[in-house]
C-alpha cells in the first residue's frame, strides 16, 4: 500500500478499501449555505474532489462547477455520486490541469490541503492564487490541528496565514457548524479572498 498521500495509489487504496472517514456522506451545512447566495454561473472549482457530494449541490443552484481528483477510485465514486452532473467530474492533477481561460469566481476546499504533505503546501497556495482572479475566493474548510502526523495534516491560524497572506485577506473564519470524527473538532468554515 502506497504510504505517500501525494500519490495516487495512496487514495485509490484507500476508495477501494471503503477506508474514507473524511466522506460525510452529505453535504456540510456551511456549504449549503454559502451556496445559496452564490450568483447564477459561479464557476466553482472541487479540487481532491474525493466522493464529491457538494458538487450536485452547487450544481443544482446553478454553479458551473469542475471537480478534478488524480484518484481513479475517487473519480468513479464521484461520478456515481453527481448522477445527471457526473459530466462535472474529472481526472485530474491539481498542479498540473488546464483549467480554460477565464479564472474561477470560488474553489471549495474541504480535506484536500490537509490531505496533502506539508511539502506541498506552498505550491498548492501558489496554484490557488492562480486559479482565482481577484476579488475571487477561496472558501471552504480548514482542519486545526497541532499532530504532525497525517494524513489528516493539521495547520495553525499562524501557519494557514504565512501560506496564505501573500495573495489573499481572510474575510470570514468561524468554527464549522458539523465536524467528523477525523477532523477531531478542529475543522473552522473560512473564505479568502483574492488580493
Amino acid at each position: 500500500m502506497a504510504q505517500d498521500s501525494s500519490l495516487p495509489e495512496f487514495w485509490d487504496t484507500r476508495y477501494r478499501d471503503h477506508v474514507t472517514p473524511w466522506d460525510a456522506h452529505e453535504v456540510p451545512a456551511d456549504l449549503r449555505a454559502f451556496a445559496a447566495m452564490l450568483p447564477a454561473a459561479t464557476r466553482v472549482l472541487v479540487p481532491g474532489c474525493g466522493s464529491a457530494r457538494e458538487v450536485r449541490c452547487l450544481a443544482e443552484t446553478g454553479a458551473e462547477v469542475l471537480a478534478i481528483d488524480f484518484s481513479i477510485g475517487a473519480v468513479e465514486l464521484a461520478k456515481r455520486n453527481a448522477g445527471p452532473f457526473s459530466d462535472r467530474i474529472r481526472l485530474g492533477d491539481f498542479f498540473q490541469f488546464e483549467p480554460g481561460p477565464e479564472p474561477f469566481d470560488v474553489v471549495y476546499e474541504r480535506a484536500f490541503l490537509c490531505a496533502l504533505p506539508r511539502k506541498l503546501w506552498p505550491r498548492y497556495a501558489t496554484r490557488m492564487a492562480e486559479l482565482l482572479g481577484p476579488g475571487k475566493r477561496l472558501a471552504g474548510f480548514f482542519f486545526y490541528h497541532d499532530d504532525p502526523k497525517g494524513p489528516p495534516f493539521g495547520t495553525s491560524p499562524e501557519e494557514l496565514h504565512a501560506l496564505l497572506d501573500a495573495a489573499f485577506d481572510l474575510v470570514e473564519d468561524r468554527p464549522a457548524a458539523e465536524s467528523l470524527t477525523v477532523f477531531q473538532d478542529g475543522e473552522r468554515w473560512q473564505v479568502w479572498r483574492r488580493r
